[in-house]
């Protein structure tokens, strides 16, 4: 497959490229181009000089273009499924093909945004001396954007971070995940197959490392959208802070989901089995299971009995309900981590064998708070570690004894405890008898508080973070009637 620069398909410069493997049988099934420095700054050029134009089409004319492009997706859902199942490991009709359907739902749903993303007048009179002005403001684009778009549900944080930035008027240069990129291709291949004119949308491959140092130290680009590690988006704002450039971050999370000794067991063992989607590579899926310690062995046990059900295996086959890892690198990594989770005390009561690019779920009990797992370290992949608590107190202390804040859920049948601890919570979200891997495109979503971001991706508040608002002041409009 080739990037598409000025929407065309192209190599890069040099000619280089990169492997594209099938996590599942870690078979080559394709290659993309390694960006460049000329084909970034090329992308750049080309987003810059189609702003102006893109911006001065009105708004129903950009936003029936880019729901041309939602009903392409829906059309081919099927086929852009498959793509994506076999570059990422998710289950075909499960998980890949849903997350193709929310790519539309949410582009219908940015264009019904900004068709009423409406400016304010200012009262009249309010302020002494001001009395004969006309105060109004007005939403405009931001520019250039850089959307740098993680391995883990390309499709879906894609259309979080393009949908509004194009309805609003942006261009936009993006950054797609080395190890899943081509679904995001096509992707862009349709935008411009629905009437997108050429440079409105690019769309990069190569190295983060590489592609995505050049895009953000590039002066030209307004705003930086990322999605991915804590460690990544602080590098990106030390090279955003040089030139003032606005960034927008979801980061990583170590999320609670918090059982409290009368909560529901039936409804806390299915949503903790649920965490299995996408084998746990989930920012804000729960990390930490703190259980009351007299609901404890019940939980493990009951835990371990519905992961025992699930079925592994080829993501293409209709019975699998959890594919691979996104790569055997990613596997290897969450095999480290549960190695030093046990050599500092830890418990495997199941799981923890790797085969490829696939890990065990697994479930680690006998976890304390001076472990890593406890606290900072992220496990991206399918591990249930399960630390015992006593009190509200207690519980809320572990919770919040992370550096991060995203997310998180509890479950008890007391709406006074519920909404105590809910409030108690230094996260940006929180779920109530549910875990906190929740999200409604509706709803405010990302950064959370401490480090895990400042973003806050949703159909309600999206405009916000790609818009500025201007301020326009008629002198004496009002002078001939205060006059009168």
């Amino acid at each position: 497959m080739k990037m598409i620069i000025n929407g065309q398909k192209v190599d890069s410069s040099d000619g280089k490229t990169q492997d594209i493997v099938n996590p599942a049988t870690l078979q080559v099934i394709d290659t993309v181009p390694s960006a460049t420095a000329e084909d970034i700054t090329k992308a750049v050029d080309g987003a810059v000089a189609a702003q102006e134009a893109w911006a001065a089409l009105p708004v129903r004319e950009r936003c029936a273009i880019l729901r041309r492009f939602a009903d392409l997706v829906m059309e081919r859902r099927l086929e852009l499924g498959e793509i994506l199942a076999k570059e990422a490991g998710k289950p075909y009709m499960k998980e890949a093909v849903w997350e193709l359907d929310s790519v539309a739902y949410v582009y219908r749903g940015a264009c019904d945004v900004a068709l009423h993303y409406y400016g304010t007048t200012m009262p009249i009179g309010t302020e002494p001396g001001y009395d004969d002005d006309l105060q109004i403001t007005i939403h405009e684009p931001l520019g250039t954007l850089a959307c740098i778009i993680p391995y883990n549900f390309p499709p879906a944080i894609w259309a979080f971070k393009t949908a509004a930035a194009l309805a609003a008027g942006n261009t936009i240069v993006v950054k797609a995940p080395s190890y899943d990129p081509m679904t995001l291709l096509v992707l862009h291949e349709m935008l411009h197959e629905a009437g997108l004119p050429a440079g409105v949308a690019q769309c990069l491959t190569g190295r983060g490392s590489v592609v995505g140092d050049l895009l953000v130290d590039d002066p030209r680009i307004a705003c930086v959208n990322f999605t991915g590690s804590t460690d990544a988006g602080l590098s990106i704002a030390a090279t955003a802070a040089k030139h003032l450039t606005d960034y927008k971050f979801e980061l990583g999370g170590n999320d609670p989901f918090i059982v409290f000794e009368d909560a529901d067991m039936d409804l806390v063992v299915k949503e903790a089995e649920d965490q299995a989607r996408n084998n746990r590579q989930c920012c804000t899926g729960s990390k930490r299971f703190l259980v009351h310690n007299s609901l404890k062995e019940e939980f493990i046990r009951r835990l371990g009995a519905e992961l025992d059900k699930l079925v592994i295996g080829d993501p293409m086959d209709p019975a699998v309900n959890m594919g691979p890892m996104i790569a055997e690198r990613a596997a290897k990594q969450v095999e480290k981590q549960v190695e030093l989770t046990v050599a500092q005390g830890a418990r495997i009561v199941r799981g923890g064998k790797r085969s490829g690019a696939f890990y065990e779920p697994t479930i680690l009990a006998d976890v304390t708070l001076d472990m890593d797992i406890a606290r900072d370290m992220e496990v991206f992949g399918p591990v249930w570690p399960v630390i015992g608590f006593d009190t509200v107190d207690e519980a809320v202390g572990i919770a919040n004894s992370s550096h991060f804040g995203l997310g998180g859920g509890l479950f008890s049948r007391n709406i006074y405890t519920c909404i105590q601890v809910a409030r108690r919570l230094k996260t940006g979200h929180i779920a109530i008898n549910g875990s906190g891997n929740f999200r409604a495109a509706e709803l405010p979503f990302g950064g959370g508080r401490k480090m895990s971001g400042n973003s806050r991706e949703c159909m309600s508040s999206v405009l916000e973070e790609v818009t500025q608002e201007k301020s326009i002041i008629f002198r004496y409009a009002m002078k001939k009637y205060n006059d009168a």
